[in-house]
């Protein structure tokens, strides 16, 4: 076990690293963030902030001798600076698993080959390939970037063999994954803790709703059958025994109308419907993944309270900083902004979480916190 007063390491300085600096900080860690961006939000609570390129030979080296473990905040991370750490200490997540689901087409042969089901796609590598890939799904489908595309960019619906052909060539080519487009009953998400002795824990599952591609709101415990829920624990467990993972890993889930069960996406890191532990579970996520990097057994993972957890997105700002009171004016109320300079639309600056004796009270309140802030219902 790695034990307070250590140093550890995270790729990444956007909000979920700036969480689990501040999640190793209290436990007594110190922490060294490696983010190019001299103003990112992890490295303003880090002891320390590299601010150079992943790459950079002379940080990684830093690392290596001075971090007990180094961990990641997102999956894109160059495998090969991951390999190139783990050869002077931990990296948890390995760097074997990471490379698995930074492609979308590696990450749905990865499921497949665990026999876990996936929405119906083709692969498609060169414009050559559309042509097979819609013969083989119905329309509408969904065309995405197989790399970097995250909170709805780099993917598009497809409603006809021209439209598919036009988006092909606005992501420049690059290879792609061709997605039948499911009518769904619910999206929720599982996220998971495992320890290097194989110990996995599962929180609540949560019921997630998605505007314009990006995270909106996740309702905690998700609204579906406790039949439903083992299936999918049954699953994320299959898949993190089968990459013998370490680390905390989040598995987002399509429920279709048939009730069948799939698995749409996979991350190796805290996830952003997962905010809700911060208030409303005995260990929260951030503190979750400093157990999993330190070899800790996991924390318990019981939900505290029912929670509903809002995300704070750039639009809202416009021409000025919203009125906070309409958060912190109910003591229920938790709010978490995430220190980013500036406010775009589409980025995620904050979230807040309500806890109430159930689910109905909590997304009423955060829909009237909501109305209050100005954001559309």
């Amino acid at each position: 076990m790695i034990l307070p007063g250590a140093m550890l390491g995270v790729l990444g300085g956007g909000q979920l690293g700036r969480m689990f600096t501040q999640a190793a900080r209290t436990m007594g860690y110190k922490v060294v963030v490696l983010d190019p961006d001299p103003m990112s939000p992890a490295g303003a609570v880090a002891d320390q902030h590299l601010s150079c390129p992943y790459t950079d030979p002379d940080a990684l080296d830093y690392m290596a001798q001075h971090c007990a473990a180094v961990t990641i905040e997102f999956e894109n991370v160059p495998v090969e600076v991951l390999r190139r750490l783990e050869k002077d200490c931990l990296g948890r997540p390995g760097s074997s698993a990471v490379d698995q689901v930074q492609d979308r087409i590696r990450e749905k042969a990865l499921l497949r080959k665990c026999g876990l089901a996936t929405v119906p796609y083709r692969a498609v590598y060169h414009s050559g390939d559309l042509d097979a890939a819609l013969a083989s799904l119905k329309l509408p489908a969904i065309l995405k970037l197989a790399a970097l595309g995250y909170d709805g960019k780099g993917q598009r619906i497809i409603w006809s063999a021209a439209e598919a052909c036009q988006a092909f060539a606005d992501f420049g080519s690059k290879p792609c994954v061709l997605e039948q487009r499911i009518d769904l009953r619910m999206e929720f998400s599982l996220l998971l803790a495992r320890s290097p002795r194989g110990e996995i824990a599962f929180y609540p599952p949560a019921e997630n709703v998605h505007v314009s591609g990006i995270l909106d709101t996740s309702i905690v415990p998700a609204r579906t059958s406790p039949d439903v829920i083992a299936r999918a624990t049954r699953m994320a467990q299959t898949l993190a025994e089968y990459l013998d993972y370490c680390g905390l890993l989040a598995v987002e889930f399509f429920l279709t109308r048939q009730n069948e069960l799939l698995i749409n996406e996979i991350a190796p890191r805290p996830h952003n419907s997962g905010h809700f532990t911060l208030d409303a579970c005995l260990t929260s996520q951030f503190e979750q993944q400093v157990r999993m990097l330190c070899g800790l057994p996991p924390g318990d993972t019981r939900l505290l309270s029912p929670a509903v957890m809002v995300n704070l997105i750039g639009d809202l700002w416009q021409a000025q900083t919203p009125d906070w009171g309409a958060v912190l004016g109910f003591p229920n109320a938790k709010l978490h902004l995430y220190g980013k300079h500036a406010a775009r639309p589409g980025r995620k600056m904050g979230h807040y979480n309500v806890l109430a004796p159930d689910v109905a009270q909590a997304l009423d309140l955060a829909v009237r916190i909501r109305q209050n802030l100005g954001q559309r219902v």
